[in-house]
């Protein structure tokens, strides 16, 4: 297995960067997500390592190697795609081998690798079986099995995971990280649901407008966002913005946030606790309750302050006492840390 670095890479379309100078290292052997909205660039990203597109600038480094120049197959790298690309008149062994007999593997050779991947996957049993005759989840781990069975050096995922129902992907984040960890291979996973990345990666790179504008471990990410997009992107936010004064941040309703630095912060709704009492805490403001939602053990409460729309979410046996339509002003309060400094509000 090897790292990869990134330096500098940028790659236009007519008018429109899809890259912008991006500068990333995806540690060796870890499991790295990227994250961003569509026409982000992050399949574009993917692609430049892999081989299929070719930047205008930068450079690409795996292992201790540039590979600008390098065709997609002498790079070693497996990739897994959405659709899974497997071949429907092959069974489920002959698709894993395919890239063994492409390298020509000698046959028992191949044959002990194909099986010894299977095992990996949990599929040991399907290998005569067709790909039609398998589960979504199943397809997915056969598609896994091939781009591993080769052993390359780097495992890039695009979306491999988009096309299952809800309970399935949560099984197969658990399996995908399990494979990972097993295999130890240095893996970039790209995907819009901010929930998997955070399940999955050791760390993770947020794209915008073909621009990397965060990165690092996902706890730490989450924990401070640095701007408003990265924010609300990963995850939910309640973004105020105000004027600082020498005490702190003075919002628009006459509010002082003691200790606050920065003309805007965040404040994640389930760092938020609703109240008919004023509390103690300087760290608070009054909203109007618009609505409480029910989803089961987590509850929601749709807020308005200074005609912004504000979100808490908390255990809904904590907001039972709260009426479900609109009606009273609450204070909302959160403890001094649960402020996130923004030095972007946009």
């Amino acid at each position: 297995m090897s790292g990869v670095r990134v330096e500098g890479l940028t790659k236009a379309y007519g008018p429109t960067k899809a890259l912008d100078e991006v500068t990333l290292t995806f540690p060796e052997g870890g499991f790295f997500g990227l994250l961003g909205p569509s026409g982000s660039g992050k399949t574009t990203l993917l692609r430049a390592i892999a081989g299929f597109v070719q930047p205008d600038h930068g450079r690409i480094v795996i292992g201790d190697q540039p590979v600008e120049g390098t065709a997609v197959e002498d790079r070693n790298i497996g990739m897994v795609f959405q659709s899974y690309a497997l071949f429907p008149n092959m069974t489920v062994a002959e698709n894993v081998a395919f890239g063994l007999e492409v390298r020509r593997i000698p046959g028992p050779e191949r044959a002990r690798r194909v099986a010894e991947v299977l095992e990996l996957v949990q599929l040991g049993p399907f290998g005569n079986r067709k790909p039609q005759d398998l589960s979504g989840g199943q397809r997915q781990r056969v598609a896994m099995a091939r781009a591993i069975v080769t052993r390359p050096r780097v495992l890039l995922l695009d979306e491999p995971l988009s096309a299952l129902d809800r309970a399935l992907r949560v099984d197969m984040q658990i399996e995908l990280k399990r494979i990972q960890r097993e295999v130890g291979i240095t893996t970039i996973f790209v995907t819009h649901d901010q929930e998997e990345a955070l399940t999955l990666s050791d760390q993770i790179g947020i794209l915008k407008d073909g621009r990397l504008v965060r990165h690092g471990p996902p706890r730490a990410v989450y924990g401070d966002p640095q701007d408003a997009f990265t924010a609300h992107f990963l995850g939910e936010a309640n973004i105020l913005t105000g004027t600082v004064e020498g005490q702190g941040l003075r919002l628009a309703d006459g509010t002082l946030l003691p200790g606050v630095t920065t003309a805007s912060i965040a404040l994640r709704p389930e760092a938020l606790t609703a109240s008919l009492v004023e509390p103690t805490t300087p760290h608070r403001l009054q909203a109007r309750l618009v609505q409480r939602i029910f989803s089961g053990a987590m509850g929601t409460c749709i807020l308005d302050w200074q005609g912004q729309t504000l979100k808490l979410t908390a255990p809904d046996r904590d907001l039972a006492s709260l009426p479900e339509t609109g009606g009273p002003l609450l204070w909302l309060s959160w403890p001094a840390g649960a402020a996130l400094p923004l030095r972007d509000p946009r």
